[in-house]
């Protein structure tokens, strides 16, 4: 408790402010510089837990907040500590991930005196964040917390970083003089509506469009806007594409749910509405659209809009507002246009099928080593419609992207456009953690497992069973690819080659559930066994170390 009657220390205001936030979870690894934290959480019955590296509990944090829809925090200690947190804060940075790290420091009474673990972790962390600072008095924690929430969702969400120096967070404070920020009444809603004279104009553009087409980002998850997105899709006939976290938006067998025809459909389209995904290389910052289409971007952000290419027409609102209001102002119309489209999808459909067909072979493939493809076709049937997946890797989750289908909104975690390997085990944790009753299903690269697969300890201690797979080509293949590319097969070796391991074994030795599959026909089964297991797995699957993804063969830093 915390002690004196009357009297408040750092660490307990801190752990108000979280609950105040809804915060259910701090994701940590310990140090003395912020044990007194720890200390509030228990008295505010916010969970703790520990992990193994910092740059798991910055992962746990941003996965959390993705899962759930509130912010995630996770807690580490000075010098080391924070700079260990870095890779984790960057990557919810790019992925526009509302999340707070909270770092130790140094006494503020030996400022610049070489304390243990001093750095200036406010000037390292402001450009990877959208607020950093320090913490300089006690009364000023609970309502500095509040703060960078607050900063967290300033237009697209991302992460704050607050230090709060040892002796700031351990003194005691009368109770009266600290600044606690009430629940639900400190920062406004984020549902910004848009420009209500755009939206009419681009309801006109969906009317008027014979062929339109709309791509459902990340933002589309982020701002819960599913069911906007699902009527604005239905109601006006207009075929959609997905990616990031906006992927399940639509299901699997939906008509208007489209993903191999994406880059005929931007080539032919006279009307392209991209929602909540900026113009970055994912896109071919803008280049692969069609000249001749009328472009719509629908952002959280003003400073995404129209960047890298120019656009028609740029709303900067919630995806789900702005859908909605779209809908509405469409369906007044004597004619909506939609019943008009009819042909434009049986177009696409077409382009759909045939590419599904050509590679249909691939999924079934009996070769072995294992088809790459083969192993992501099992995983797509061994999902069910509750299934969360998680993708970790270079080559290996760059095939799932084109087989895998989330069966529903919110199903899908990927790094996002940082590119960080090493985030599935601390996703894994993160969404067990957040969905228990959920089943959680990941593929690992295996050089990306081996970044962070150290916490599946974590997960065993916790608890948290999953489904885990490693596509296992002892290499760092989507670089392998590359270097053969530029310097020749006899170079294609240097630097990206990794040992034969078996994973299953480290799995076991964990205290975990695992299997080595050399054969496709095992691999299903071993699936079914890992999920039976009810413990955390890992299914270690030797697959092809020659065979590329097409995503990999054609990334244009190789040509």
């Amino acid at each position: 408790m915390s002690g004196e009657p009357g009297l408040i220390s750092g660490g307990h205001l801190v752990a108000k402010a979280l609950k105040a936030e809804g915060v259910e979870v701090i994701f940590t690894l310990c140090g003395g510089h912020i044990i007194d934290i720890y200390d509030g959480c228990v008295d505010e019955g916010i969970d703790v837990i520990d992990v193994r590296h910092e740059q798991v509990a910055a992962h746990a944090a941003d996965g959390y907040a993705r899962v759930t829809g509130k912010p995630g925090c996770a807690v580490v200690t000075a010098g080391p500590g924070t700079t260990d947190a870095v890779t984790g804060v960057a990557n919810a940075l790019r992925a526009e991930s509302p999340m707070l790290l909270i770092g130790g420091q140094g006494a503020l009474s030996q400022h610049k005196m070489g304390s243990l673990q001093d750095l200036p972790h406010v000037d390292m962390m402001s450009p990877i964040t959208k607020f950093a600072a320090t913490v300089p008095a006690t009364e000023r924690a609970a309502d500095l917390v509040s703060m960078a929430f607050r900063e967290c969702y300033a237009g697209a969400p991302g992460p704050s970083f607050l230090e709060i120096p040892r002796d700031v967070l351990d003194a005691k404070v009368p109770l009266e003089k600290a600044r606690i920020p009430k629940a639900g009444g400190y920062r406004a809603s984020t549902r910004s509506a848009g420009d209500p004279e755009a939206i009419e104009r681009l309801a006109d553009l969906v009317v008027q469009a014979e062929k339109p087409c709309v791509l459902l980002g990340s933002q589309v998850w982020t701002c819960r806007a599913t069911d906007a997105a699902i009527q604005f899709v239905r109601e006006l006939n207009v075929p959609a594409f997905m990616n990031g976290s906006g992927r399940g938006t639509l299901p699997p067998q939906d008509p208007h749910h489209l993903q191999l025809a994406r880059r005929y459909a931007f080539g032919n389209a006279d009307l392209i509405i991209i929602v909540g995904t900026p113009f970055d290389f994912r896109m071919g910052y803008g280049k692969r659209l069609s000249p001749d289409a009328t472009v719509v971007q629908i952002d959280l952000d003003y400073r995404t809009v129209g960047k890298n290419r120019d656009i028609d027409l740029g709303i900067v609102g919630d995806a789900g507002v702005v859908l909605s209001s779209v809908t509405q102002a469409a369906s007044g119309r004597a004619d909506n246009g939609a019943t008009g489209r009819k042909e434009w999808l049986e177009e696409l459909r077409a382009v759909e099928t045939q590419a599904y067909e050509k590679r249909l072979p691939r999924q079934h493939s009996d070769a072995n080593p294992i088809d790459p493809y083969r192993l992501v076709h099992e995983i797509n049937e061994f999902l069910t419609p509750d299934s969360i997946y998680i993708g970790d890797g270079g080559d290996i989750v760059t095939f799932s992207g084109q087989v895998v289908q989330p069966k529903a909104p919110g199903h899908w975690m990927d790094p996002g456009p940082l590119g960080t390997l090493g985030v599935g085990v601390p996703f894994v944790l993160a969404a067990k953690y957040a969905r228990p009753d959920q089943e959680v299903v990941a593929l690992f690269g295996d050089g990306a497992f081996s970044l962070t697969g150290w916490d599946f300890e974590t997960l065993v201690r916790f608890n948290l069973p999953f489904i885990g797979i490693v596509g296992n080509n002892s290499s760092m293949n989507q670089i392998r690819y590359g270097q053969i590319q530029k310097y020749g097969e006899d170079r294609g070796r240097v630097g990206n080659t990794l040992g034969n391991v078996p994973y299953s074994e480290f799995a076991r030795m964990l205290g975990g559930y695992g299997e080595e599959v050399r054969d496709p026909a095992d691999i299903a089964p071993a699936l079914q066994r890992a999920r039976e297991s009810g413990k955390p797995s890992l299914i270690n699957v030797w697959v092809d170390p020659d065979v590329y993804a097409p995503g990999t063969m054609n990334q244009t830093m190789y040509k």
